[in-house]
């Protein structure tokens, strides 16, 4: 992140808990194919992906990725790979989630 002007900067994150059964295989093929979808996507960078362990909440995953600025997260927003994957697979198979977006201070 040494190149990335700061200020701008913005770590998008969702934290989410699937209809799936918890190890199944749809479980985990929903996780690899979010990767897979998600980094395609030029603007996204340094995408992660966790399970979720602090017993101060209850959701089981996350999904992370880095933008350089705002515009860069407006196009993830927008690009036709996003919006097929939230309409076809988040949409029908997430249960709940929460987003949070951050910048440095």
């Amino acid at each position: 992140m040494s190149s990335v002007n700061k200020e701008n900067w913005i770590l998008h994150s969702v934290i989410f808990s699937l209809k799936h059964e918890k190890g199944s295989e749809a479980e985990q093929r929903f996780l690899a194919d979010g990767e897979a979808i998600l980094t395609s996507i030029p603007v996204v960078k340094a995408f992660k992906v966790y399970k979720q362990v602090s017993a101060k909440n209850d959701y089981d995953f996350g999904f992370s990725m880095e933008f350089a600025n705002q515009d860069e997260y407006e196009d993830y927003n927008a690009h036709p790979l996003h919006e097929k994957f939230v309409s076809e697979r988040w949409e029908t198979e997430v249960e709940r989630f929460l987003e949070i977006d951050y910048q440095l201070r």
